[in-house]
């Protein structure tokens, strides 16, 4: 039996279900599946509740499901994170884990749920990756890059994916979501965010594409394999649709960029890379480039600030719901530095070309 991850806890009485009824109805849906269950809660922030089930036989499985309550139309869409790790499962060579179903029926547990494999393996919450060898580092993070650029190369259409999102204009459109979502929980003026919001649209660069966009593409999103340095399965595809690839991209090298005082862990600016054992970032890109058949980088600026722009206005919107009463104080006030430093870092990129 593999060892349990560490960030399990009982389930929370806000989020219990029936758990003799989805027993039931995996042995009575995957091959193989033995009731009665044991149901343990990932602990965590993600919006989507998740859980870690073993069976009879000692089988393992991880649940995904929509929270209790009112919703949102367009939020906790289960329904779309199966959609697309199905397709990647079934036609790519993008590690996913394998799924097994969707149960959009409230009558099981409640609310629309899926059920895909458990993988063990190692999740670093912390990018720097402690206990880990120079060596390997480097070797975990080419894999990283080696899967991000399988995702950007996988051809939407062929896999079912045509209508996963809308084609075009990707950046354009979230300049202007994030924009608005930021002018509705502003607390203070920014000043960086500002001019980031006029800067911004007035400078998208050309050359348009489309392709799956994970959204959230981070070492903290993968599980790396158990004892080996490469990635084995891709996790948190909520926030996915189809979008501008170099979008992904520049989220995914933010981290170069930040020091103390971005969130617990900081990033790997003004660390020595070399001694560290990760690529710098010019060769980071250059290994994308080699792999989605790209000449180069061009515009990369504009992508980071882009990329720092959003963050700042997702972590404004919960700095807001803090002060609102929805967070503790004290992520409240972390957000809120966070935004501000965010704003700042993604302006100085791009000021000189203002």
């Amino acid at each position: 039996m593999s060892e349990l991850p560490p960030n399990l806890t009982p389930v929370r009485d806000a989020h219990a279900f029936d758990e003799t009824r989805l027993a039931d109805y995996l042995t009575s849906k995957i091959d193989g599946s033995l009731g009665p269950l044991h149901v343990l809660q990932f602990e965590g922030g993600q919006s989507n509740p998740t859980f870690h089930l073993t069976d009879a036989g000692g089988r393992m499985y991880v649940l995904r499901k929509k929270p209790p309550g009112k919703l949102l139309p367009s939020a906790h869409q289960v329904d779309r994170e199966f959609r697309v790790i199905k397709a990647l499962a079934d036609h790519t060579d993008v590690p996913v884990p394998k799924p097994y179903l969707l149960c959009q029926d409230d009558a099981v547990i409640g609310t629309t749920f899926y059920v895909m494999e458990f993988m063990p393996g190692r999740i670093f919450a912390d990018p720097k990756m402690p206990g880990v060898s120079p060596a390997d580092r480097g070797r975990i993070f080419d894999s990283m890059n080696d899967v991000l650029a399988r995702i950007h190369n996988v051809d939407y259409r062929a896999v079912g994916l045509a209508d996963y999102g809308r084609e075009g204009q990707y950046i354009s459109r979230q300049i202007a979501r994030w924009s608005s979502q930021y002018d509705l929980s502003r607390t203070e003026h920014i000043e960086s965010m500002e001019l980031l919001k006029q800067w911004l649209p007035a400078n998208i660069p050309p050359g348009d594409e489309t392709r799956i966009n994970h959204g959230d593409y981070r070492l903290g999103n993968t599980v790396v394999h158990p004892t080996e340095p490469r990635i084995i399965a891709v996790l948190d595809w909520e926030l996915s649709t189809l979008g501008h690839p170099l979008a992904d991209l520049g989220y995914n090298c933010m981290m170069y960029h930040f020091g103390e005082g971005f969130g617990a862990s900081g990033g790997y600016a003004g660390m020595d890379l070399k001694a560290f054992g990760i690529p710098a970032e010019p060769e980071y890109l250059a290994a994308y480039a080699r792999r989605t058949n790209r000449k180069g980088i061009e515009h990369w600026d504009f992508y980071l600030a882009f990329s720092l722009f959003r963050l700042a206005a997702i972590v404004q919107g919960v700095y807001k719901r803090g002060l609102d009463g929805n967070a503790s104080s004290t992520t409240a006030t972390k957000y809120g530095n966070r935004c501000q430093a965010m704003a700042d870092l993604g302006w100085s990129m791009v000021k000189d070309r203002a």
